[in-house]
């Protein structure tokens, strides 16, 4: 009942008419502060040098969250700490269909960040382009919902977005991220920026980043991160912005492609040090076992150097929100989750309109009445 009364509140919540948004204008730095508000820039925060400034790297898988890549991810993050003594963090951008959520529950409670991917993974392009704020809801406000309750962790846990395809929908997407209390968005490449790299920013101001993607955002929308997804490019010099869309690529050699992971790393690692981010779907190691050996290798490589942090994206926008220098005081705490349990069960459920039945592993005891799905994300009747 609880859970159902915080549906209803964060609803109703969003149903509540939106101040009409204001046309952004050029960063004005002197009014533009942190911890509130950061321009758009390849400039590391606050004049840090950068050998005071730690090398964030953001290692993000998207798609859904199965048995089978489970155990890679275990292998890969458990057990294993940053230079701080914190435990070391990837990302999950979580779709909904196919998931089990027992390991979603895991890996929380492992210190993993989950982020919001939507409901329905919708293959079309143009769906989430002009997708409104009602249907942000029901795809990425519901599928809160919907991992609060079968994976049971707490909805404040959420922190991050990407949309599918990587297809902004201008300014609503963010928008929307404002208005459910989301931190940051991570959607949105950058060829430009690439050297020097641009650090994660606010909407307070207009963006100069490129939009390779459109449309971008074009409002003031305060308080709400950007953290850009810097290309990488391949052997051929074509820039890619999730690593498996990249075409020329030693995918043969464990070692040769572990050399092409760390000649793009050290494009920000030589640079200026903006956040490296290595951005894969989950389904990347089950295509080539290659990909995962040069993967192990490249996450030790990176576990060897003494400023290089594998941590979430909110994680390091705590530090550029209050940036100081590696080991002084101020640095940001280890994540602490609590655990609230999850007992698990496996439900064969039937989707509407479906006439396939799905198998649906979750934290609970009484199974859904349907497959939870857009506009119904517990499953009711």
């Amino acid at each position: 009942m609880l859970k159902i009364f915080l549906l209803a509140i964060v609803t109703t919540a969003l149903a509540a008419p939106q101040p009409p948004l204001q046309a952004a204008e050029a960063c004005d730095a002197s009014k533009c502060k942190l911890p509130e508000c950061r321009c758009a820039s390849t400039n590391p925060p606050e004049g840090l040098d950068l050998e005071q400034i730690p090398q964030f790297v953001f290692l993000t898988f998207d798609d859904a969250v199965q048995i089978t890549n489970y155990e890679i991810y275990t292998e890969l993050f458990y057990n294993k700490t940053n230079p701080d003594g914190c435990p070391v963090q990837a990302t999950f951008f979580l779709s909904h269909e196919y998931t089990d959520y027992t390991k979603v529950h895991e890996l929380y409670v492992n210190k993993q960040e989950i982020a919001l991917h939507s409901i329905t993974h919708q293959a079309l392009t143009d769906y989430w382009r002009n997708l409104t704020l009602d249907g942000l809801q029901a795809e990425f406000g519901d599928e809160a919902t919907l991992i609060t309750h079968f994976a049971n962790i707490p909805q404040e846990a959420f922190k991050g977005m990407r949309i599918p395809f990587l297809q902004l929908s201008g300014d609503n997407s963010f928008q929307f991220a404002k208005q459910l209390g989301l931190t940051y968005d991570c959607s949105w490449p950058t060829q430009t920026f690439r050297k020097p790299g641009l650090w994660p920013y606010t909407l307070n101001y207009k963006s100069n980043q490129d939009c390779p993607i459109g449309p971008c955002p074009q409002s003031s929308i305060p308080g709400v991160w950007v953290v850009p997804m810097i290309d990488w490019t391949d052997l051929s010099n074509n820039v890619c912005s999730m690593v498996d869309a990249c075409v020329d690529i030693p995918d043969d050699d464990a070692d040769k492609l572990l050399q092409w992971f760390i000649d793009n790393f050290n494009v920000q690692y030589k640079g200026n040090k903006a956040p490296f981010g290595f951005y894969i779907h989950a389904a990347y190691f089950a295509v080539n076992p290659v990909r995962l050996e040069a993967y192990k290798k490249f996450v030790d490589y990176l576990q060897g150097l003494n400023d290089v942090y594998l941590v979430s994206p909110s994680k390091a926008i705590e530090w550029i929100k209050n940036p100081v220098p590696m080991g002084a005081e101020g640095w940001p705490a280890c994540p602490d989750v609590e655990d609230l349990g999850c007992t698990s069960q496996t439900c064969q459920l039937m989707k509407e309109d479906d006439p396939n039945p799905r198998y649906m592993t979750f934290c609970g005891s009484e199974c859904p009445a349907v497959y939870p799905w857009l506009g119904n994300p517990l499953g009711e009747k």
